[in-house]
Parts: structure tokens; sequence; C-alpha cells
């Protein structure tokens, strides 16, 4: 019974979410479906999927799970090697089941490693592809993908920057800028507007979608050159029949699991997979407001299960998706519940209503889009996030910049180098603090040591002692050190015990002892010379 209140209470709190990131998710699923060369439907089932049945698996309260456009190049290369989509779906299976086993293995600890600095990053890179991204839609050009995690999928030259903006210039419609114009309005007003923002069951996404729809088809009717053509709207297959829409879903063949080929692309999906799907949920818990944390190795299971299904019944690989989750944070999602009413619209509209869905703008997507990617780049955040120093600055700000100009999980890889560069430098900064001034010319240093003194603290504090002059008084505090590595102890030893007398500098030591966590032996207790113990 409190599995059931966990799963379906909070419905009415999560409809306007859920029904944000169905809007999100709808252009997404077809386009990444296309981008991947495989059937259009195959990328609204793993989005039904992913909503309804990893759902229900998943304990994460905030992210929601679908086709990434992270995997397209991996899915669109697999399906013209293999030569067929029903061969793919083997591997979409093996991708399943390793991911499963993954789970129990408890690999999802991974993403207790990445920093906040690099999540926050990746966050902000997103949202600066999502509003490069739309800004084409908006304005009426919709010959690129509307997947939204790479800008130039061809990569950055002159040529294609200039190219690219030039096609937009000239593809300018009036109308999708008109309806672009009111949709950001009406999003806008329920956000800021307090009386707009209470009617939780009548979201902003919706009746911008509703206008939207209701805008062109005035303008169709008058005969308007604003009207909206059949290509820059949502294009959905609509089955008339049960053997027309059966038609349209791919089952797998298992004749796969006898090619090698199918292992090695299941073996790749399924790292890819696996390292996007933790950093969204890294991403996603951030996002929530409340702050909790997800089992990772639960949704890696999820995840799995997600992905044998999917694979069972047509669907593309699934993962847990950054910009439907950050839409679904930004829209006050609460529960999982939100992510399963994605799944089921998706479902009951695919089946039921398809023509009507076929008259939805992109521009009016693109819209919602908008203003999800403005939330996660907001100047805001990035100047709270400036002013925490450059440990956090730069790392955030490389990550951003290598997401935007590579692709979210090169971006990601350098942010981390970048943050492990600074971990790595700060702590050997901070394995001791001394004032540079009366280093040079006193008569009394104090070195005082951190908290714990690492190996890689060892260069750092070796220059230090290095630079004491002769006839000097030297005084090392390890009063709240509770670890020194051997390697430095041995060090300061060599120092107390040999340059000392060689140098006549004096060396009193202050709170070390003869153990620290079993790193040090007995050997250390000998640090005698001018020693006395903290008391």
């Amino acid at each position: 019974m409190k599995k059931a209140k966990s799963l379906f209470g909070g419905i009415k709190e999560n409809l306007p979410s859920g029904v944000v990131v169905f809007l999100v998710a709808l252009p997404l699923c077809l386009g990444i479906a296309l981008a991947s060369g495989a059937p259009p439907l195959s990328g609204i089932i793993a989005g039904i999927i992913g909503g309804i049945v990893i759902g229900f698996f998943s304990n994460s309260n905030i992210s929601v799970s679908g086709p990434a456009a992270g995997l397209a190049a991996i899915v669109l290369s697999g399906i013209t090697e293999l030569g067929a989509f029903e061969l793919f779906l083997c591997a979409g299976l093996i991708a399943g089941v390793l991911q499963l086993i993954l789970g129990f293995l408890r690999a999802g600890s991974i993403s207790n490693y990445f920093p906040n600095s690099v999540i926050e990053g990746m966050l902000a890179g997103i949202g600066l592809i999502i509003i490069i991204k739309q800004i084409p839609h908006a304005l009426g050009y919709d010959a690129d993908s509307f997947s939204s995690e790479r800008v130039f999928e061809n990569g950055y030259n002159s040529s294609t920057i200039l190219q690219y903006v030039s096609n937009v210039i000239a593809s300018l419609h009036p109308g999708a800028i008109v309806v672009t114009a009111i949709s950001l309005a009406i999003l806008i007003a329920w956000d800021k507007v307090p009386a707009l923002k209470k009617l939780k069951l009548l979201p902003g996404a919706l009746v911008a979608v509703a206008v939207g729809i209701l805008s062109n088809e005035i303008f169709k009717m008058t005969g308007s050159s604003l009207a909206i053509m059949p290509e820059h709207l949502v294009t959905l297959p609509a089955p008339q029949t049960a053997e027309e829409f059966k038609a349209l879903i791919t089952m797998p063949d298992f004749s796969g699991f006898m090619n090698p080929k199918v292992w090695i692309i299941g073996g790749t999906i399924t790292i890819v997979a696996s390292i996007e799907t933790l950093l969204c949920i890294e991403a996603s818990d951030r996002l929530d407001f409340q702050r909790r944390i997800t089992d990772t190795n639960n949704e890696l299971r999820a995840q799995g299960i997600g992905n044998i299904v999917s694979s069972l019944i047509g669907g593309l690989p699934i993962t847990s998706v950054v910009v439907r989750s950050s839409a679904n944070a930004n829209a006050g999602a609460t529960s999982k519940a939100s992510t399963i009413i994605h799944g089921v619209l998706l479902l009951v509209c695919v089946l039921a209503i398809p023509v009507i869905l076929n008259k939805i703008p992109l521009a009016t997507l693109a819209a919602v889009l908008l203003l999800v990617g403005y939330k996660l780049a907001s100047p805001e955040k990035i100047k709270n996030f400036l002013a925490k120093g450059k440990f956090q600055y730069v790392p955030f700000l490389a990550t951003i910049l290598a997401v935007v100009f590579t692709d979210l999980l090169t971006g990601v890889g350098i942010g981390l180098a970048i943050a492990i560069f600074y971990i790595l430098q700060g702590n050997m900064k901070r394995a001791y603090y001394f004032s540079k001034e009366e280093l040079e010319g006193a008569d009394s240093v104090t070195v005082k040591l951190a908290e714990e003194v690492s190996f890689l603290n060892k260069a750092a504090i070796k220059k230090t002692l290095k630079n004491i002059q002769p006839n000097s008084k030297v005084i090392i505090d390890a009063k709240g050190t509770s670890y020194i590595t051997t390697d430095v102890l041995e060090m300061i030893q060599d120092f107390a015990n040999i340059r000392s007398k060689e140098e006549d500098i004096h060396v009193e030591l202050i709170g070390f002892r003869t153990n620290y966590n079993d790193y040090a032996s007995d050997q250390h207790s000998h640090i005698s010379i001018n020693h006395r113990r903290a008391m």
C-alpha cells in the first residue's frame, strides 16, 4: 500500500509537469528516430517505455528517460553496419541485459565521483545548446534536427556556420515568429503572474500549444501569409487501422545473437547509455528542490529493463535525458508520477489523436525549450558560480564550452579532467599554511599542516622546507592533522634530524604522534629534536 501511495500519490500535483515533458519529448522522440535512421515510431515507443516502464522501476523523482541524441550516431552506424533495424534491436536487448548486470554489480557508484562544478557546467552547456538549436525553429527554419545535444552535427568551421546563418535568415517565416512570440508571452506570464501560476491543472505549455494551433488554423482559414505549412509542424505517423499500426512496429530478428558485430554494438550502447544516464541522474538530483538522492544502481537496473522491453517491441535504446529531466524539474515535478504521466500521454495521443498532434507548430515547442534552456543557463546562475573561486568556476566554464563545442560525453570528460587537475593542485597547496613574507628574511617560520597530508603534497612541502634559510627557527605544527603519509613524515624527520644540524636551523615539531592511520610505523617516534606534543 505504501508503494502505491509513493507511485500514484501526487498525480494532481505532477500532471502539469507531465504535460510539459510530453510536449517537449514528442518532437525529440521523432527527431532522434529520424537522425538515427530508424522508423519514426521507434522513437515514440522508446519515449513511452522510458516514461511508463522505467518510471515505474526507477526511484528517481525528477529524471525522465527516452531516446537520446547522444546515441543517435551509434544507432545510425549500427543499423548501417548490420544492414537491418531488426538485427540492431538485438544489440539493444544485449545492452539492456548488460545494464541489468552492471546494476547488480553496483557499478552506479561511479556517479559519486563527478564534481558539482562539472555537473552544473554540463547543465548550463545543455541550456546554451537548447537555446542555440531552437532559435532557428522559433524563426521558421526547420531543416535542422530538433534533437538538442549538439549545435552543428557536421562540426564547427567558418563556412558551415556562415551557411547555417544564411539558411536561417533566408528561411525566416513571419507566421512562425508570431507564434513563437505569442507562445513565449504565455509561458512567461504563466511563470511570473501569481494568479496564473496557481492554475496547476492548466500548465502554460499546454495553453501555448493550444493557442499556437488555434492561431495557425486561423491563419490558414483566412488565407494569411502567416499560415505555417505542414513541413513546420509536428510530423507523427497516423495509422487509420489496427493493421496499419501493427505494420509500424518492428520486432527483433533473434538470429542477430549469432553475429559478433551485434554484441560489439550492444557493448558500446551499454557503456555510452550508462554513462549518460549516471550523468543525468546526478544533474537531476541537483535540480530536485528537495535534494533527494537517487539509487544509481537501481537506476541502471531500471534502464536495463526499459531497454529490454523497448528493443522487444521495436523501440530505440533509452537513457535518462538531461533536456527532458530539466523541463520536468522546471515545470515543478515533485515525484516520478510526472514521468509516468508523460509516457501515458505519449501512448494515448499516438493511438488516439495523432491528427491533432500533427497540427502543433514546431515554433511553439521551440518556445517551450527556449525557456527551459534559459533557466538552465541563466546569467544569475552563472554569476553565482563565478563567485565561488577559480577552483570551481574554471572547471565549470570549461565544461560549458566543451559541451557546446563538442558533445555531452566529451565535454564532461574535458571538464572532469580540468576539475581533477584543480583538485590535485588545491590539495598540494592546502597541505600546509605559511606566509611567504615570513619565509623571506624572517627569523621564524611556522608551517601548519592540514588535516590530511598525502603523497600529492610531498613536492610542495619539500619545496617549502628547501627554501628555509640557515640560522632560522621553524615550527611545524601538526596539531590538527589526522593523517600524514609516510613519505612526508620521513622527509620532515630528515629535515629535523639531519639538515637542521648542518645549517643550524632550530626546528620545533608540535602535535606529531607515533602513528597516522597505520601508515606511519613506530620508526617515526624518534622525531624528537625540539619536539613537544600538543596539550
